[in-house]
């Protein structure tokens, strides 16, 4: 690392991103707490909150009821993804427009490799200034962001997390473990509470404990190399991050009112089916084993199934139809689909005495005629009624929406 410029990554962190979008489109909506929601329902949850709303407790994950409760005077928006997705592209091409982007890391993160000329203190400060200047001046004044300035990218990132909204942070490895004394293990990017727990009982319970630990020890409380992964990041060395395949595809939905029964959850699955099978073609995928579960208030129901390597719209829906004849259903309110042992398509093998290629080949041409003439010009005569649930939505770890067509 170069003393002189150890700033080498600018990391963008989008300050409530969804909830700034619409106070934005909205000047109405500017001051005002405001959650953005998947439907007006009060067992489902926020999906993002504006700041004035944070200031009374609500945050992403609330349950719509409880937010009201704590901000009586709470304005609920549906969320609107399109728009979402078009002030996502504004707003890299007015980042690119002062500096390359290096990666787009979801819908509202992205970071930027500095030249050695622009990583010395003052100069990573300038370019970081110019960049939300831009995002300022192209897209607008309430989409704030928080910019974390470090020698990788995982330093950068936590950064941002130092200082919100509108944060400019720069971080060095012997900054810590002072700088962090105020975060929760679960607040640094990649743990979750089921790995805090893990760490816990390592005997590494505050972020000054896994600063101390040695590689050994980590490695034993990640369980692997991912161990001595944290072990190189959190001093600040510039090490690739790791590849691999997608290893699974999902898709959830909260249910409208009007579908929350045990048929109503079936037509949504079905759609949620639909969708799902139909990524999977687009990115030349089969999956060899399928999750379905319905969250309901007496219960969940959960039911697996697997099956040779597929991504056959039909057959993924008569292994449900099977599965869900067996199952108790009272008061569902969420569903989602799981499809987890990707293949790459051309990866699976033929059979010579099974082919499902006359169906596969009617799957792929019903997505083409539905992605020209429009959403549901064909489509199954189960999902007549549910065809409008289910929209894409924009989930913080994705950048675009899946084209199914325009509405026809």
């Amino acid at each position: 690392m170069d003393g002189s410029a150890p700033y080498r990554w600018l990391f963008l962190d989008l300050n409530s991103f969804f909830a700034s979008v619409e106070q934005q489109e909205n000047a109405e909506l500017r001051g005002v707490p405001i959650a953005v929601v998947p439907v007006e329902a009060d067992s489902s949850f926020v999906i993002a909150a504006s700041y004035e709303a944070k200031r009374y407790g609500v945050k992403t994950g609330t349950r719509i009821g409880d937010a009201k409760a704590m901000c009586p005077n709470l304005r609920l928006i549906k969320g609107n993804h399109k728009v979402y997705v078009r002030y996502h592209d504004r707003i890299l091409e007015a980042v690119e427009s002062v500096a390359p982007i290096d990666s787009v890391c979801s819908i509202d993160e992205l970071r930027v490799r500095l030249l050695k000329s622009e990583a010395s203190e003052e100069a990573s400060r300038q370019v970081a200034l110019r960049i939300k200047r831009a995002i300022r001046d192209a897209v607008g004044p309430c989409l704030t962001s928080s910019i974390g300035l470090a020698p990788n990218p995982f330093l950068a990132k936590l950064a941002t997390e130092l200082q919100k909204p509108d944060g400019l942070v720069h971080l060095l490895p012997e900054d810590l473990p002072e700088r962090l004394c105020g975060l929760k293990l679960t607040d640094l990017p990649g743990i979750n509470r089921r790995l805090a727990v893990r760490l816990n009982l390592a005997g590494i319970f505050t972020t000054a404990h896994l600063l101390a630990a040695d590689q050994r020890t980590l490695r034993r409380a990640f369980g692997g190399v991912l161990g001595a992964r944290w072990w190189h990041l959190l001093r600040g060395h510039d090490i690739p991050d790791p590849a691999g395949p997608r290893r699974s595809l999902s898709n959830s939905h909260v249910l409208p009112p009007e579908f929350r029964s045990r048929d109503g959850a079936y037509k949504v699955m079905l759609r949620l089916i639909e969708k799902a099978t139909a990524r999977l073609r687009s990115e030349g995928l089969t999956s060899r084993r399928v999750h379905y579960s319905i969250r309901c208030r007496s219960g969940d129901w959960e039911a697996e199934a697997i099956l040779p390597p597929t991504s056959d719209t039909v057959q993924v829906f008569e292994a449900f139809r099977d599965l869900y004849r067996k199952g108790v259903i009272e008061a569902p309110h969420q569903v989602a689909v799981t499809f987890s042992d990707l293949t790459p398509r051309a990866e699976v093998p033929r059979s010579l005495f099974e082919s499902n290629d006359s169906r596969e080949r009617l799957c792929r041409a019903i997505d083409e005629i539905n992605r020209k003439y429009g959403k549901h010009t064909v489509l199954p005569a189960g999902l007549v009624q549910a065809e409008h649930t289910a929209e894409e939505r924009i989930a913080f770890s994705k950048t675009s929406l899946f084209d199914e067509g325009s509405a026809a």
